[in-house]
């Protein structure tokens, strides 16, 4: 994540960037210095899942009461000390950085299926320098830290820039993750997640300033020096002869940096002695060669700035008028140096937010349609192409979704109803074992009438609903383009209610209308009497086995006894006797995996057809799953 090749080159040839600190003693500081104030820490939460998720069995996923401690413990530590702390979740995937996601999509492939020939060949454990996420983990870890107390939110787009800006308008003591990105945004204090010591606080600060001291640069040049690297917006193979140029003409290689590193410096000394010169008189793409990718090019540059910054390397004419990403661009001057910068006017608060434009971007903001999401392969599309979506337009029904996304409080609701565009990112599947079909089509129907209660396509007769674009991982797909996925009705006594009733009427009965629409995106509704006389959290577990044994025909009794025993017993079992298990099965790690989507699927629907008002809540599922016993 974030700019190509700077973590490496500030470890080995900046170490001076990293200083140690202490939190306590930096809150203390910040107490004195804003009397009244509470010292606030913005996590990226995403990029601490790894360091939250200790158990040594992770391959198996589900550990949560084991999960749910060390998210508890690290809670407990920062309170102590008076640190209040905020989490922020990845809530959608930008249209520019969607190559990005589908190429590590297909390196985590890459990546599992070392994990399952490590499992095949030695049945037991693979260390944790082949970690990877358990699925469903950032879902539950918002749902764990709500419980927890502490304020969550999802981002309305890739997390980063939200953290930073958020950071940066409120005045926080620092951010906590591990994306060098955060060492470009000009917003507060940068702090590693992987460095930090939970018994005594300290951990690693990265300065910005002390990386611009190093290189020769101003702050307001590091979001160029991240695109002339290549980022999650601009590939790395773009700049790739630019950066070669500006290596053979620089006259200060250093013999104990690599090759990566010695390129950072010399596109640095290139801004910083060549590019500035004609900073603020010429254009960047008269100084750069930008070609075709110049519209791209402008907008990874903007996308590091935070509302009220500016950049000194955009001019532009006042007239100019634009919109980007849901906000209207519009100019404005700077009457000190009397030149022009982009701001961006956000459209619902009406605040300036300054962004990079260029006069012949074509992105607009995403319009209200009903219209059919036409196939395209956004992989490939040039940064100019419009985004057609497909969203609900009942503005009332858009702006409780958006509300709940924002709050963590639902999963994928507002994708699905603002851009009709959702993804799936890799989960734990054995390509080469064909007995277990991927969950990306064992779900796939529960999917579909969730579609159809919030697009309105589930009426009667054949689906007329539009289209929603899937990209979901699974083998075999290679990801160039996303799999149109159409609504399937809903079979439900009286017919599909509306998402006014479901989210919005206080009405008697309407808690029995909701059960019936959450049995229904099962395929359920004929088992509701034996399911309601079971016992929640049961219930949830119930739905799911049966929804699930009848899609996978390959399951057995055996299987299904598994789930059921290790369900029942896993509460009575200590700890420290399930960490004894060693032999590690890659047939129950699928399983296992199945069932940790099906917890996903049912916080999917809970959402869609309640508002999570009904009475199985997502923590009641926590304690059914413990794979390693499977």
């Amino acid at each position: 994540m974030g700019v190509r090749g700077l973590h490496g080159f500030v470890a080995s040839s900046c170490p001076h960037v990293c200083t140690v600190v202490n939190f306590k003693e930096l809150a203390e500081r910040h107490r004195s210095q804003h009397p009244g104030g509470t010292p606030t820490i913005v996590v990226d939460a995403m990029c601490c899942l790894r360091y939250w998720y200790t158990p040594e069995s992770w391959v198996c996923g589900g550990q949560w009461r084991e999960y749910y401690s060390s998210l508890r413990e690290f809670v407990r530590t920062f309170t102590a000390v008076g640190i209040k702390l905020i989490f922020f979740f990845d809530g959608m995937v930008e249209q520019s950085k969607r190559g990005e996601w589908v190429k590590r999509r297909l390196k985590n492939n890459r990546e599992i299926a070392k994990i399952f020939h490590y499992i095949k060949s030695r049945r037991e454990q693979p260390g944790r320098n082949m970690f990877f996420t358990p699925s469903g983990l950032a879902i539950f870890t918002r749902f764990a830290l709500k419980a927890l107390g502490q304020e969550t939110l999802c981002s309305l787009q890739e997390a980063d820039y939200e953290v930073a800006s958020y950071g940066f308008q409120n005045n926080c003591l620092g951010i906590l993750g591990e994306d060098t990105d955060y060492l470009i945004y000009d917003t507060c204090p940068y702090f590693s997640i992987s460095e930090l010591s939970l018994d005594s606080l300290d951990t690693v600060m990265l300065c910005r300033e002390k990386l611009c001291q190093s290189l020769g640069l101003h702050l307001a040049d590091l979001p160029l020096l991240a695109c002339l690297l290549g980022n999650d917006v601009i590939p790395e193979g773009m700049f790739e002869s630019f950066r070669y140029k500006c290596l053979t003409s620089y006259a200060s290689v250093r013999e104990s940096c690599d090759r990566k590193g010695n390129v950072i410096l010399a596109v640095a000394d290139h801004i910083s002695k060549v590019l500035r010169l004609h900073q603020g008189e010429k254009k960047l793409e008269e100084m750069l060669p930008l070609g075709p990718n110049k519209a791209l090019f402008y907008k990874g540059v903007a996308s590091y700035l935070l509302p009220g910054q500016k950049s000194p390397w955009f001019i532009q004419k006042p007239e100019d008028v634009v919109t980007l990403d849901k906000q209207v661009l519009s100019m404005s001057s700077d009457p000190e140096s009397k030149q022009e910068f982009p701001m961006c006017m956000d459209s619902e608060s009406k605040q300036k937010l300054p962004v990079g434009t260029d006069p012949e971007f074509n992105l607009e903001a995403p319009m209200c349609t009903n219209t059919e999401v036409k196939q395209e392969d956004p992989v490939n599309v040039g940064p100019e192409a419009k985004h057609q979506v497909t969203v609900v337009l009942d503005p009332e029904i858009l702006k409780v979704a958006r509300a709940q996304h924002v709050q963590a409080e639902s999963y994928l609701v507002y994708s699905v109803m603002s851009s009709g565009e959702v993804e799936c990112s890799n989960s734990l599947e054995d390509a080469t074992d064909q007995a277990l079909p991927s969950q990306a089509f064992v779900y796939r129907p529960v999917r579909q009438r969730v579609y159809s209660l919030l697009l309105g396509g589930g009426g009667g007769g054949s689906s007329t609903g539009p289209a929603v674009k899937e990209w979901f991982v699974y083998s075999g797909n290679p990801l160039r383009q996303p799999d149109l996925v159409r609504p399937l009705q809903m079979n439900i006594p009286g017919g599909t209610p509306s998402l006014r009733q479901l989210w919005l009427s206080q009405e008697p009965g309407i808690q029995a209308q909701r059960l019936d629409t959450l049995l229904a995106c099962f395929d359920l509704s004929s088992s509701r009497e034996e399911l309601q006389a079971v016992e929640r959290p049961f219930q949830a577990l119930c739905c799911l086995l049966v929804y699930l044994f009848v899609q996978v025909d390959t399951l057995c009794l055996e299987d299904l006894h598994a789930f059921i025993a290790q369900a029942l017993c896993l509460q009575g079992k200590p700890t420290m006797e399930l960490a004894d298990l060693q032999e590690v099965d890659s047939m129950s790690l699928t399983s296992g995996e199945d069932i940790n989507h099906l917890l996903e699927k049912v916080c999917t629907e809970e959402a869609a057809e309640s508002g999570y008002q009904t009475r199985v809540k997502p923590l009641d599922l926590w304690t059914l799953l413990q794979s390693e016993v499977i």
